[in-house]
């Protein structure tokens, strides 16, 4: 495609992105749809600008400012993915001098604001909570998200993983922490490989296979998945339990766990039960070991790969997420047997999802106490291992700053 034209086009998808009526993804997604001649190439630079975009959004509305021709192809200039010499090609000389002061204008030289790229409602309280570890999460939030798979380890060994992916020009490297994990160099067309469709590989951050490995499930036990969306920690779990024992995955949102069939048969799993309503669970109140409550959020700590969400999130979202965690945990704690775990999750890196959340349910629940897990991380990952976050000594936090992970919160 012209470099003209390409431009021209990731404008528009800027454009169509920064109404916010729908998700990014989907947007993006959409215009592919309509736009089927595009190549794998151009789609990989469409969606990477957008994305750059969404990121550094304060930052590029400072740098592009009005009277310099349509704003969406300003920011669209400024998020481009590709070479600068092939981008400078479809510009102006107005617009090749306004990119080149653009490129001499230093951090320090920006407000707070620009460089932060965060909702301003959000940035005091992050602050007050992470002191002099703001400026790292912020900066690591506009970071682009690696892409990370889980082995099977009911099918494959990660060694053999690894080399079967060497064969089809996919680059990986080891996760530092997970044991089964694997990070993928680019975004390859993983469903269309041997190994997803034979279930030998997952698509899941590290920072979900973390948490589901400090579940510390074992063969044996009895889990309750009990917001379990699509399936992903599901599965972990159950490999980690060797297909023995018995994990039952339930969620209220029947369209979230639809995937999740598919996704067992696939990896070979068959000690799962899929539960969508909650009157079947009822009968098993107090026989869980275990009780994992990935708790719906604001996903705040996944907006390297999902930066339009920040753009969308407001008080009364948080409001209602709060209060849906609050639920989730009461309906929950009736599951877990006495001298079992509950345990609560969450891919936010907010203190009133997290560290508020659980207080105040141990407060409530006189038969519950939050527990010290900063051992189990020890455990898993060995004492020298870089260590997550943790305000109180008790719950851990991972961030993209810390674990090079999505956020998450454990306790």
């Amino acid at each position: 495609m012209h470099p003209k034209v390409l431009l021209d086009t990731c404008a528009e998808l800027v454009r169509l992105t920064l109404t916010f009526e729908h998700p990014a993804d989907a947007v993006v997604s959409r215009f592919f749809r309509d736009n089927r001649g595009l190549g794998p190439r151009e789609r990989a630079t469409l969606a990477e600008t957008v994305y750059t975009v969404l990121r550094k959004k304060l930052l590029f509305d400072h740098l592009a400012p009005s009277g310099y021709g349509p704003k969406e192809r300003r920011l669209a200039i400024l998020g481009f993915h590709g070479p600068r010499d092939f981008l400078k090609s479809a510009l102006t000389e107005q617009e090749k001098n306004w990119l080149d002061q653009c490129d001499t204008i230093k951090p320090e030289d920006l407000m707070e604001r620009h460089r932060h790229n965060l909702p301003e409602w959000l940035v005091q309280p992050l602050k007050d909570q992470l002191g002099p570890g703001f400026w790292p999460l912020a900066e690591s939030l506009a970071q682009n998200a690696p892409l990370d798979l889980r082995v099977n380890a009911l099918k494959e060994k990660r060694a053999e993983v690894q080399k079967e992916l060497a064969q089809a020009a996919i680059k990986s490297v080891v996760t530092p922490f997970s044991p089964w994990g694997l990070r993928i160099d680019g975004k390859p067309a993983l469903t269309k490989l041997d190994a997803f469709t034979r279930g030998a590989i997952e698509v899941q951050d590290e920072g979900s296979q973390i948490v589901a490995d400090l579940v510390l499930p074992e063969e044996g036990d009895q889990v309750l998945d009990y917001c379990a969306g699509g399936g992903g920690k599901t599965l972990a779990m159950s490999a980690a339990m060797h297909n023995k024992g018995q994990v039952h995955a339930y969620d209220t949102d029947r369209r979230r766990l639809a995937p999740i069939i598919e996704r067992l048969k696939r990896a070979g799993t068959r000690n799962v039960q899929v539960h969508d309503e909650r009157n079947g669970l009822l009968p098993l109140r107090g026989k869980f070991d275990k009780v994992l409550v990935d708790a719906p959020c604001t996903g705040t700590g996944t907006w390297r790969r999902r930066p339009d969400t920040k753009w969308r999130l407001t008080q009364k979202n948080l409001d209602e997420r709060t209060s849906q965690q609050q639920e989730a945990l009461a309906q929950a704690g009736e599951f877990a047997r006495p001298g079992g775990a509950l345990l609560y999750v969450t891919c936010s890196v907010l203190p009133e999802e997290n560290e508020a959340q659980v207080n105040r349910f141990a407060a409530q629940n006189p038969d519950f106490e939050v527990v010290e897990t900063l051992s189990s991380w020890e455990t898993l990952f060995g004492k020298d291992a870089a260590k997550p976050r943790s305000s109180d000594g008790k719950t851990i936090t991972l961030t993209p700053a810390s674990t090079d992970t999505d956020g998450f919160f454990f306790s």
